[in-house]
């Protein structure tokens, strides 16, 4: 299988790299952190059938669809490049705003311009979205990820309809709080932390299993879930008591 894997220099990207490299897979990673991809196909190619690099901020969309079109065929595309902002109660400045969205919504888009008529023209592949469970509750001091990703949500539902008839499967994944730099970042306590091992492994058996939409871990969205179901008035106690 030929996997394309953004945000593959760390964290969630690097661990997918690392459970995907077998010799039956050939990898095309992106990142735009060349050292650490470096290292990483250092460590990874004795595994894997090969292993390609592109070195790419994906917030250059231009550079960056540049790169797909040099992509001839590919099996599964993990659209895992994200960033967070951490936590803040203050007004999120513009320019920082919109790099998140630049990265966790638009990037994405720019990829799937050139990568879908691919797709469409093999007909066949995959795309795995690579969302939170923070896109299912919007906190105060996290508005512009819950919101991006949520966003990343309704997109990835779009695609999944519109492309089904071409047999491509789109599969979006909603993980808890992962160790990764990501959540480094966080200076408080994270509910059911998964290593990142574990988590990436849960995620690598949901693509597997292709399934359209996977949140975990299960009591974490189980807990979201209820809180979506209670009238609005005690939700937002509950969510200006917890926050």
């Amino acid at each position: 299988m030929k996997i394309l894997i953004t945000g593959a220099s760390s964290g969630i990207g690097a661990e997918l790299a690392r459970q995907y490299a077998s010799s039956n897979n050939e990898l095309i990673l992106l990142a735009r952190r060349e050292e650490k991809l470096q290292a990483l196909k250092a460590e990874l190619l004795p595994h894997a059938k090969s292993i390609k690099l592109l070195i790419a901020d994906v917030t250059l969309f231009e550079e960056l669809q540049e790169k797909m079109k040099a992509i001839d065929t590919l099996d599964m595309v993990i659209l895992n490049a994200g960033i967070s902002l951490g936590h803040n109660a203050e007004i999120t400045p513009f320019k920082e705003f919109k790099k998140l969205y630049d990265v966790n919504l638009l990037a994405n888009h720019a990829i799937l311009e050139v990568l879908l008529p691919k797709f469409q023209a093999q007909k066949s592949g995959k795309i795995v979205f690579i969302s939170s469970l923070a896109s299912l509750i919007s906190m105060p001091t996290a508005k512009a990820y819950s919101s991006s990703k949520r966003a990343l949500n309704a997109y990835a539902e779009a695609v999944r309809y519109k492309y089904k008839k071409d047999g491509i499967k789109v599969i979006t994944i909603l993980p808890g709080f992962i160790r990764s730099e990501l959540t480094d970042k966080n200076s408080f306590h994270m509910p059911f932390l998964l290593d990142t091992n574990e988590g990436v492994r849960r995620i690598v058996d949901a693509i597997a299993k292709e399934k359209r939409f996977y949140a975990f871990p299960l009591r974490f969205y189980l807990i979201i879930s209820l809180l979506n179901f209670l009238p609005q008035y005690l939700r937002d106690k509950i969510v200006n008591f917890i926050n």
